[in-house]
């Protein structure tokens, strides 16, 4: 007989994960009624099913739309889109301040006085560095705790839409390189509109171009 402990699989260590919804014990109907008896009206279904968590989802359920149980149920709720563009505009500042730094280091500065001695090798260099390092950073970061520090300080996190918790390293790289490749290397500012503001129109999840890609929330923390 083998004397090796029994083999359990590892805990999981995410506090943000959703945690499957605990039954209730079934109990007798009181007053020896009979359990076909039907209930009275606006008790729930005749067939004992409780209605979805917070009223379900109004677009059709789950992430297939095909009628199933609210993915948001059991997690804090959405954060504001507000707060969110406040949050991105703190992280940009400082990971801009960083790229200037660096820019100015090696001499890769995009911008000159004199439009006729812009070298385009330059400009090039300074868009991947700002590229990478902006990526690098939201990877790093929502990977870790789901929160860049412009997020933290608000009071927000990124979450998996489908269980809440945070998001892997790949789910993180796939959303910030969403985000930030067109900022850095083209039209900027409207791709920023459009990928970030896109969360003060969506329904229900109030999701970005970015969270849509990666299928994650961005909840309050």
């Amino acid at each position: 007989m083998s004397t090796e402990p029994p083999q359990y699989p590892p805990p999981d260590d995410d506090p943000f994960k959703k945690q499957p919804p605990q039954q209730p014990p079934h109990q007798p109907p009181q007053g020896g009624g009979s359990p076909y008896d039907t209930p009275p009206p606006g008790s729930g279904s005749p067939y004992g099913t409780p209605p979805p968590p917070y009223g379900g989802d109004p677009y059709g359920g789950g992430p297939g739309g095909h009628g199933g149980p609210d993915p948001l149920a059991g997690m804090p709720p959405l954060a504001d889109s507000g707060k969110r563009v406040l949050a991105r505009i703190i992280d940009m500042i400082l990971v801009g301040i960083v790229v200037g730094l660096l820019t100015w280091l090696f001499g890769t500065s995009e911008y000159d006085i004199d439009p006729d001695k812009v070298n385009k090798g330059k400009s090039f260099g300074q868009s991947l560095l700002a590229a990478v390092l902006y990526i690098a950073y939201d990877t790093f970061m929502i990977s870790k705790t789901g929160q860049t520090l412009g997020k933290k300080w608000l009071g927000m996190r990124v979450a998996n839409l489908n269980d809440g918790a945070t998001p892997t390293m790949s789910t993180a790289l796939a959303r910030a390189a969403v985000l930030w490749l067109p900022f850095a290397f083209c039209c900027a500012c409207i791709w920023t509109a459009i990928c970030g503001g896109w969360s003060f129109f969506d329904k229900p999840y109030k999701q970005g171009l970015h969270d849509k890609a990666a299928k994650t929330v961005v909840v309050s923390a």
